[in-house]
């Protein structure tokens, strides 16, 4: 009995993370849609400056680049329990943070819904943060007792 549970492998993958990707990515596109469909009420109702639309929308899909790499470097660290992927995934949060945080103070005209949203957004970011340095410890505790 001893030799067969020695034998049993272990998944150290984290559940919670994993659930936190799998709603990030469905927010993602959630929140991708309804900021471009902001922009287009704010550049349709509001005198919006022209000039600030194209780089504002750059910066959305700039955004939406690296949140796509991040979720996906997360999935791919956590499913095959490997930190450095987790690691790369944690780093990403900081071009995120910042372009969140533009959306947040710095655009041409920041609606309350805007508010609400990128709130949302640094919920996701810190549970994953949280979530992730759990998961980078718990497998390298499982690698130190191979």
């Amino acid at each position: 009995l001893k030799k067969m549970k020695s034998q049993v492998l272990r998944r150290t993958a984290s559940l919670p993370l994993q659930a936190v990707f799998y709603f990030s990515g469905w927010y993602l596109g959630f929140y991708t849609l309804a900021i471009l469909s902001l922009m287009i009420y704010k550049a349709v109702v509001l005198p919006y400056p022209a000039r600030n639309f194209w780089p504002e929308l750059v910066l959305l899909l700039l955004i939406l680049g690296n949140e796509v790499v991040r979720i996906f470097l997360g999935i791919m660290g956590n499913l095959t329990e490997q930190k450095f992927y987790v690691i790369l995934s944690i780093l990403f949060v900081i071009p995120a943070v910042f372009g969140y945080l533009y959306h947040l103070l710095w655009q041409t005209y920041v609606l309350r819904i805007e508010i609400v949203l990128v709130s949302v957004s640094y919920f996701g970011l810190l549970a994953q943060l949280l979530f992730g340095t759990v998961a980078i410890w718990t497998f390298h505790r499982h690698q130190n007792l191979r």
